[in-house]
């Protein structure tokens, strides 16, 4: 009898990852309202519905990369992040950088996925045969 835990009850390594960097990049986000209005003369309106909506969208996606489609929805916001940028020079580059972080967290996160799955495949087999 095996004492490994199924692979599917596990936490999964790319939603952990790319979580961690909806949460920082919501905190960012949320910080860069300020900015927005005072160095950009955004209005407040205007602002808020920018820099605190993405927050707000950053922190709900987090919660919702169970479902594949989130991940495709959280490439929308790395756009709408560096876009930021129009308004807000500096987000260029912090849009691009958070843009990287989830590129980095969603490719890593699918390689150690699928080498987990092959691993826990191979252990199955030698147990089944051996």
């Amino acid at each position: 009898m095996s004492t490994a835990a199924p692979h599917n009850t596990e936490r999964s390594p790319r939603r952990g990852m790319c979580a961690a960097v909806l949460c920082l990049e919501g905190i960012a986000l949320g910080l860069s309202t300020p900015v927005l209005i005072s160095v950009a003369g955004v209005s407040v309106r205007n602002a808020l519905l920018l820099g605190l909506g993405l927050a707000v969208a950053c922190l709900l996606l987090a919660g919702m990369l169970r479902a594949p489609w989130a991940y495709g929805l959280g490439w929308v916001i790395q756009v709408g992040a560096v876009a930021l940028g129009f308004a807000v020079p500096m987000m260029f580059f912090l849009g691009a950088v958070f843009a990287l972080l989830w590129g980095a967290a969603d490719l890593l996160g699918r390689k150690i996925e699928r080498e987990r799955a092959a691993a826990y495949a191979a252990f199955a087999e030698r147990e089944q045969h051996g």
